[in-house]
């Protein structure tokens, strides 16, 4: 069950925010993930949705994703779940959000999840990257500005978590090596484009289809990159209907070729799965990188 001490907490912020006593009906556990608790918590003043994990564990990785939310939400392109309150409790942080029903995706889902991704995507910046770092997973995510998308995929993605795969001896300095040659090519392979605002993270445990039938997007790693790094983002572990993409390519058509580029932009999240979690994500990594 949820901590006493994050029970008072919820209680307390929303008898503030509807400035009448809250009572809590039924509390439920809907599991969150491999890093956070998660429950259902229903009052008699709706209901919400809480994931917690240590205080100490994470620093302000809600108040990060609170952000992250907010930011896509500002855009009102795509549903996205209200931020409630974000905050900490003697030894736990929490994350307070309206809950959402789910529910069934149909054709017409998938049709408007791809329009609206595409909407969302035409939110531009004068650079790549954010004004703060966040995190994907439980894994720091940094954003440092870049003028264009190559030194920032470099500097900012790749380096990065291959500076740390490195570190607990997933690759060998020759295997290191290897990325020089991609790093060089990817500006002959990769189109140029402005940078588009992105979930950041959008596998198909981070997206939703409601009780009305409209998709709605969950845990952003958000930041202005390249638009096709979220559309290959999806294809990684699969679960999108073919509608989506057509849909997507109906509203704002990507640049030809994009299919064989999906590996190149899933090197990033690919590498963030080896320091997570080792095993075959290596060797996966290493089977695209030979290509180059």
């Amino acid at each position: 069950m949820i901590p006493d001490e994050l029970v008072k907490s919820v209680v307390s912020t929303l008898t503030n925010r509807f400035e009448k006593p809250v009572e809590i009906i039924e509390i439920r556990s809907v599991g969150g993930g491999c890093i956070n608790e998660a429950f259902s918590i229903k009052t008699n003043v709706g209901k919400y949705f809480i994931k917690y994990n240590s205080a100490a564990a994470f620093p302000g990785m809600f108040e990060k994703e609170a952000a992250g939310l907010e930011l896509l939400a500002e855009t009102k392109t795509i549903e996205i779940p209200e931020v409630i309150d974000t905050g900490e409790s003697e030894n736990f942080s929490c994350l307070l959000l309206k809950y959402i029903e789910s529910g069934i995706p149909n054709r017409n889902s998938w049709v408007e999840f791809g329009t609206k991704l595409a909407d969302l995507h035409r939110n531009t910046h004068n650079f790549f990257g954010l004004d703060h770092d966040n995190y994907i997973g439980s894994l720091v995510q940094k954003n440092n500005p870049h003028p264009d998308f190559f030194s920032f995929f470099i500097s900012e993605r790749i380096e990065p978590q291959l500076k740390e795969a490195r570190n607990k001896g997933a690759f060998t300095q020759s295997e290191t090596r290897c990325f020089d040659s991609l790093f060089k090519s990817l500006p002959d392979i990769i189109p140029v484009e402005k940078p588009a605002l992105l979930h950041g993270d959008l596998w198909n445990g981070n997206f939703m289809i409601t009780a009305n039938t409209s998709p709605c997007l969950v845990d952003p790693a958000v930041y202005y990159g390249h638009r096709e790094a979220d559309i290959a983002m999806t294809e990684l572990f699969g679960g999108f209907d073919p509608e989506f993409y057509s849909a997507y390519n109906h509203a704002w058509p990507m640049e030809k070729g994009w299919q064989k580029r999906v590996d190149i932009f899933n090197l990033y999240p690919l590498l963030v799965h080896v320091n997570l979690f080792g095993g075959g994500y290596t060797a996966q990594v290493m089977r695209i990188i030979r290509q180059f």
